[in-house]
């Protein structure tokens, strides 16, 4: 491969935000999904994103161990400052997608999270294209996959509660729209960005981690049985696994 440009990094960026928005292709077919089938996307989401955030925390870890688990500890804590404010404003009107008071708290949160996190990625992969052109597609194509179960979780908490699918997808690509941002300044100027990469990556596997255990698995445990939560969140954490060492 030859060296990266500007347009090609911007491009494979926004290729792995658009890949968002295909979280909400199930909902396409399942319109009106019952309590059982949310209950397993829930779990497959939460799985999904645990082996995503594990991964994004160890690659942290790679490039500076001590930087990586300072991110984690603020991710955590922004996430508890941020939820604490929104219940302490519960006396005032939130409105989000058509939806409003709880329903509306809980998915600006979660949208929130995922926003958040795609600034940490953005810099990630303008980085990664910094030191060569492979290493750069290899990190788009792996947060390309990563994203998909995003999306589902964005879709998850938008769609039962009213928003159709095309909405749900155009607010999960909306969460990502940071990535294509935030690659081309971090391509363009890899010295500034490279130091604070770690502290990004565990901030946003924190976050995401939090949020797993915080909102996706209680709802799933909500909609179906522990033992099936159980089983579909531990095959997906195992075939997150396997595919991000496969591409390795």
């Amino acid at each position: 491969m030859g060296n990266p440009d500007v347009i090609q990094v911007f491009l494979l960026a926004l290729m792995t935000a658009v890949a968002t928005g295909a979280g909400a292709i199930p909902f396409v077919f399942a319109k009106r999904p019952g309590r059982r089938w949310i209950g397993i996307s829930n779990a497959l989401a939460g799985g999904l994103m645990l082996a995503a955030s594990f991964g994004l925390i160890y690659e942290g870890a790679s490039r500076g161990l001590f930087r990586a688990s300072a991110g984690v500890v603020l991710g955590l804590l922004f996430i508890l400052l941020t939820r604490s404010l929104l219940q302490e404003d519960k006396h005032h009107h939130v409105a989000f997608a058509a939806m409003s008071s709880l329903d509306a708290r809980k998915a600006a949160l979660i949208v929130g999270v995922m926003t958040l996190h795609s600034f940490t990625e953005g810099v990630g992969i303008g980085v990664s294209f910094g030191g060569g052109e492979a290493l750069g597609v290899f990190i788009s194509v792996a947060l390309t996959v990563h994203n998909i179960p995003e999306g589902l979780a964005i879709s998850l908490v938008l769609v039962p509660r009213g928003v159709g699918a095309p909405r749900a997808a155009l607010w999960s690509i909306f969460s990502s729209l940071p990535q294509p941002l935030m690659a081309v300044p971090a391509f363009l100027f890899v010295g500034v960005f490279e130091p604070v990469l770690p502290v990004g990556l565990g901030f946003a596997g924190g976050a995401m981690i939090w949020m797993v255990f915080s909102e996706l698995l209680p709802d799933a445990l909500e909609e179906t049985s522990s033992n099936t939560v159980a089983v579909v969140t531990t095959l997906a954490v195992a075939a997150m696994v396997i595919f991000q060492f496969l591409i390795r």
